[in-house]
Formats: C-alpha cells, sequence, structure tokens
C-alpha cells in the first residue's frame, strides 16, 4: 500500500481514495473512504476496457448479478459504474495477505488451518453459485486470509474479463494456468464444477508450497492440468481425501461445494485460524492502514476562497434550512423509532429479556412471526418470506424491496463482533461487518456463544442503522408470546441437541467430550481428536447412503467419506409441501477405527429419545 502520486485523481464515484493498494493486467485497486466512513477497495478498470460498448453491457449484467453474493466468506460488492469513463467496481475492504503471499513468506498452512480454508472457501462457492455466478478464477492471490477466515474477492470478474478479450480478438486465456480447469484450460463449458477443480488445486498449493499441475513454462503447466495426474506425494492424507475427487478431470465426478462442507463438517471455534506469522502480518497490514488514515488528506481541506456578502447570505440562509430541516427528520425518527420498539400491545409483554433469550424458550418461536406486519416509517409493513422454512431464521421484505434476516440462536464469535454505545432491553447491542453488509447481535444471556442476528441485506442507506431497529424490534416482541408456535409434542423443533444422546454412550465413543452448541439445533462435541455433530432440522430431506436400523423402528441413511467421517441422516416425520423434520448425526474420526460403528451407535441413542412422530 503507498500514497497516492500527486496529481493522482481522488475521488472515484463518491469514494475519497486514500491510497494504491495494487495495480494488475486487469487494472489498480485503491482503498477508498465510502461517505458513511467505512472503508472500500474500489478496482478501476484500465482504459482499453472500456471502449467497447458491448463490454459495458456484459460488465453491467455481471455487477447485478454480483450484488446478490454477500455470505460471509466473500468481499461482497457495494457498488459499481458501468458508465464512467473508466468503469469501477467498489467492494468491501478486507485486511490480510492474499494466500500466495501467506504461503510465500510463512511457508505451507498446517492441518488446522487448511481446514478452515476449504471450509470457508467451498461456503464461498456455495453462494456465489447460489447467486448464478462462476468465478473462474479462484487463485491463490484472489483469497484473503483475515483474521476470523478467508475471504474470496474478485468474483464474477473474471468472467467478464474473459468475454471482454474475445470481443479483442487476442484469444488469450483469462485466469491463472496452475489453477484452471481442464474444461477452462481446453475451452470447454466451463461450470461451478470448474471453481471446485480449482479450490483443489488451492489445496495442494495451501499444503505443500506448490500446485500439483505446476511445469517449467505456462503451456507445460496447461497440458498438466489437462492431461497430467495431480502430484498428491507431499500432501497430508485428510487433505488429499478432499482435494482429489476435487482435481477428477471429469466434472461430473467432482463433489459440490455443499458436498465438500458436509464432507468437513462443523469447523472447531478457534481464535486463530492461521499461524502465528500470517496473524503477525494482518496485524501489520491493521497498522499500516491505520497510518495512512492518519495522514492529512488534501482534498478533505478545501482551499478557501472569499465571498461576496450576498453569497455569504444566501449560504447562511440555506445552511439555518438545513439545519431546522435536520432536527425536524431527528425528531420524527425519534419518535419513529420510539413507536417502532414499543411492543403493539404492552399488556401482552411477559417475559424479562433474560428469559425472552433463552436457548429453551427460543426453540418454540416462529422466526417469520416475529417482525410479520409490523410497520416501521422507513421500511413500511415488513413481509416474511414464507417459502424459507428454516426453524430459526427468516428473510423480510419491506419498502423498495429492502431485506433484512432475522436469525434465532445463531452461533457468534466473540472475536468478529464490535461493541457500540447502544443496547436493546437492557442487553449490549454488538455489531458484525465481516459479511459486507451489517449484522446486528445480541448474545444470549444464558450462552453468549448464540445470539439473536439481524442482518441488513440491501445495498442503500444506513444498514447498520437499520439492523439496529429491527433487533430492537425483534426482541420487543420475542418479550410476547405473539411469535410462539402451536404445541407439537411430535415436533423435535423444540429440542435440545445437547441433550439427545444417551450420556453413557457418549463417554464410550466420546470419552471426555464436552458438549458445545453452534446454534439452537446443532450442538458439537469435541474430544481425543474426533468432532462429533448432532443436528434436528426441518426442510427437504432425500435419503443418501446405504440403509441403516436405528432400532425403535427407525430406518436410517448412514455414509462414509475417507474412512475417518461418517453420517447417519433419518426423517423424523414427513410435513406438508414435501418437507420433513430430520436428523443428521456426524463423526469425523481422526484416528483410526471404523467411525461408522460409533456413529450409529450414537444415532442409535438419539432416535430412543426422540418423541414418537
Amino acid at each position: 500500500m503507498k500514497p497516492l502520486n500527486p496529481g493522482e485523481p481522488r475521488q472515484i464515484g463518491p469514494y475519497r481514495i486514500i491510497a494504491e493498494i495494487g495495480e494488475g493486467g486487469m487494472g489498480r485497486v485503491v482503498l477508498g473512504l465510502a461517505p458513511d466512513g467505512r472503508l472500500v477497495a474500489v478496482k478501476q478498470l484500465h482504459a482499453q476496457f472500456a471502449h467497447d460498448p458491448r463490454f459495458r453491457e456484459r460488465f453491467r449484467r455481471e455487477v447485478a448479478t454480483s450484488r446478490l453474493v454477500s455470505g460471509a466468506y466473500t468481499a461482497a460488492v457495494m457498488d459499481a459504474d458501468a458508465e464512467a469513463e473508466t468503469p469501477w467496481l467498489a467492494s468491501v475492504f478486507v485486511t490480510g495477505p492474499s494466500l500466495k503471499e501467506a504461503v510465500d513468506a510463512a511457508g505451507p498452512l498446517p492441518a488446522e488451518s487448511l481446514r478452515v480454508l476449504a471450509s470457508g472457501l467451498a461456503a464461498a462457492l456455495t453462494e456465489i453459485h447460489r447467486a448464478g455466478l462462476i468465478h473462474r478464477d479462484l487463485k491463490p492471490s484472489n483469497i484473503i486470509l483475515t483474521s476470523d477466515g478467508p475471504r474470496v474477492i474478485d468474483f464474477g470478474i473474471a468472467r467478464v474479463a474473459e468475454e471482454a478479450q474475445e470481443l479483442t480478438g487476442t484469444g488469450a486465456i483469462i485466469g491463472s494456468p496452475a489453477f484452471m480447469s481442464p474444461e477452462q484450460a481446453g475451452s470447454g463449458q466451463v461450470t461451478g464444477a470448474s471453481d471446485v477443480f480449482s479450490l483443489g488445486a488451492i489445496l495442494i498449493m495451501a499444503s505443500t508450497g506448490r500446485g500439483p499441475f505446476t511445469g517449467p513454462t505456462a503451456p507445460q503447466t496447461l497440458y498438466n492440468v489437462v492431461h497430467g495426474a495431480a502430484d498428491f506425494s507431499a500432501v497430508p492424507d485428510e487433505i488429499r481425501r478432499l482435494a482429489e475427487p476435487c482435481l477428477a478431470k471429469d466434472p461430473a465426478r467432482r463433489p459440490t461445494p455443499e458436498q465438500i462442507l458436509d464432507f468437513l463438517g462443523p469447523v472447531p471455534p478457534g481464535a486463530a485460524p492461521w499461524p502465528p506469522a500470517v496473524h503477525a502480518r494482518i496485524q501489520r497490514q491493521d497498522a499500516e492502514v491505520r497510518s495512512v488514515l492518519a495522514l492529512p488528506l488534501p482534498f478533505l481541506r478545501p482551499t478557501p476562497k472569499k465571498m461576496a456578502p450576498k453569497t455569504k447570505k444566501i449560504l447562511f440562509g440555506a445552511l439555518a434550512a438545513a439545519v431546522l430541516l435536520l432536527m425536524s427528520a431527528m425528531v420524527a425518527l425519534g419518535l419513529t423509532i420510539a413507536d417502532h420498539a414499543k411492543p403493539e400491545n404492552p399488556g401482552t409483554t411477559s417475559l424479562s429479556a433474560t428469559d425472552a433469550l433463552g436457548p429453551e424458550r427460543l426453540r418454540l418461536v416462529d422466526p417469520c412471526k416475529v417482525l410479520a406486519g409490523r410497520f416501521v416509517q422507513e421500511f413500511g409493513t415488513l413481509k416474511p418470506d414464507t417459502h424459507l422454512t428454516h426453524p430459526a431464521r427468516c428473510k423480510y421484505t419491506g419498502l423498495n424491496g429492502v431485506t433484512f434476516e432475522l436469525r434465532l440462536g445463531e452461533g457468534v464469535t466473540a472475536g468478529s463482533l464490535e461493541r457500540t454505545d447502544r443496547t436493546v432491553e437492557g442487553l449490549p447491542l454488538l455489531r458484525s461487518t465481516i459479511s459486507g453488509g451489517c449484522d446486528s447481535v445480541a448474545q444470549l444471556p444464558a450462552d453468549r456463544r448464540l445470539g439473536v442476528v439481524v442482518s441488513h441485506l440491501g445495498r442503500d442507506g444506513d444498514r447498520c442503522k437499520g439492523a439496529d431497529d429491527m433487533l430492537t424490534a425483534a426482541i420487543t416482541r420475542l418479550r410476547t408470546h405473539e411469535a410462539d408456535r402451536g404445541g407439537d409434542p411430535a415436533s423435535i423443533l423444540p429440542l435440545d441437541p445437547c441433550a439427545a444422546a444417551d450420556p453413557a454412550v457418549l463417554g464410550k465413543n466420546m470419552a471426555g467430550a464436552k458438549a458445545a452448541p453452534r446454534t439452537l439445533r446443532i450442538c458439537e462435541w469435541e474430544g481425543g481428536g474426533d468432532t462429533l455433530t448432532v443436528e434436528f432440522q426441518r426442510g427437504s430431506y432425500a435419503p443418501e447412503g446405504s440403509p441403516v436400523d436405528l432400532g425403535s423402528g427407525v430406518t436410517g441413511d448412514i455414509r462414509e467419506f475417507g474412512g475417518s467421517n461418517c453420517a447417519v441422516t433419518w426423517q423424523h416425520r414427513p410435513l406438508p409441501d414435501r418437507e420433513a423434520e430430520h436428523v443428521a448425526v456426524r463423526l469425523l474420526a481422526r484416528e483410526g477405527g471404523s467411525p461408522c460403528d460409533r456413529a450409529k451407535e450414537i444415532a442409535v441413542s438419539v432416535a430412543s429419545k426422540l418423541p414418537k412422530p
């Protein structure tokens, strides 16, 4: 990162440019300051890509699609202008070295870090593919290692770049040969499976310091990608079991990102996902950004000019009117928030905030009833998305398509939360911006590993303020019984997964392990290097694996992955609209032995304790 040279533009769109981050073949990336004070990374394309109107149209469409990606492991697009003289795109700025820089400086990553990397990349690809995008240029330099996990950058832009090269008639291949898929290197049809191939190649590079197909020249590397076998000689067995199927030459034989997440299971929480040397680089970059921000910014101090008396009078009158308007707006806004936060029927408030946010209570709540029908001056009447049937989350839409997501009992990591000076019903209001949007969080008083979270999924306005107001309204409603589900003794959704298995069976198969809730309906045990999860969910259910008798009249499915990972799943009861309540018991056994024998025994004990459907 370096300060701008004299005479360089200090404004791109609404963003004040502070420093240059880097420059490449497509353009340069600069550090910008948004009007609301957030830091952004602005990518400004080189002039040669701006001359063709067809490129601008493709760029415009791609940017519109990219806005749909807002997962926790991507640096979300905030703004773009395809009509500018030189098109630009602004995304959330994240601090950290690229994976390439980290491995070059500190060497290959250890197994624990590789698992965090694989899980984060698979989650990012899930969101990218869900938005209809194919990254096409997933490589170590497009992955940033932040203090709480990886972030994928430049998604969707490589696709536009490839089309632009075709328009210019150069015939160049866009991307990094060492991390391309065979179909991409051979000009075949590129699908989401291409990104999975790149993920596998990245894992090999991160675990050995060298790509699996790297040759002495780019043509040789491309030949190896299409025809050669990957070099796994220095790859740890655990990583090879994941990377090898990702690197299948046939795209149809590669796992999907969702299957990769299923294979990995929940990643154990940890304060430091990377080796100490990588975290030291992150801290140095944080300090560098702070030092750049401390420099005087000439564009913030315009040279004063003398004004004529008449001009001064007009300016003063306009300023006074603006102040009066601002004060009126603040009064109106204060009344709106106060009215918004009040219970619709004060007599229905019967729970303290502590009782209302207890895990047992939240398992009884329908998330799509919490904010349904609430009228908010800025957002209108909130309507829930009833097509989403997740038992602990719901999306709401207001005026102009503004969307919020409410999540009850979400797992939260203290290190990713920022304190504010606000409280909600006496509880500290916390924020997280790692997803690129704004999440407002209230930790559960009984278990601070879980929280009630509201995400503002829009791109306009003060997203954090909107999320704060919605969280206040949600907790106010939760103090009543208006959002409770009707009692259903056959349902598993009110049950605590941490109490689902027989303690004696757990002691036999997971000696010394302690239960830790990951969400309201996912519990995890760790011990002796093994990880067990028990999950209760609602949604579509498709049997996979071999049938297995779990006793109590229950038949499930059992699947083993790579000799160390086993999943036992079964449908508890069918529901309308082709949905079901279902259970999953997953065991990742790092030591020897058959994980499926142990997973089955635990699943049998869980099935025997569930209510009869």
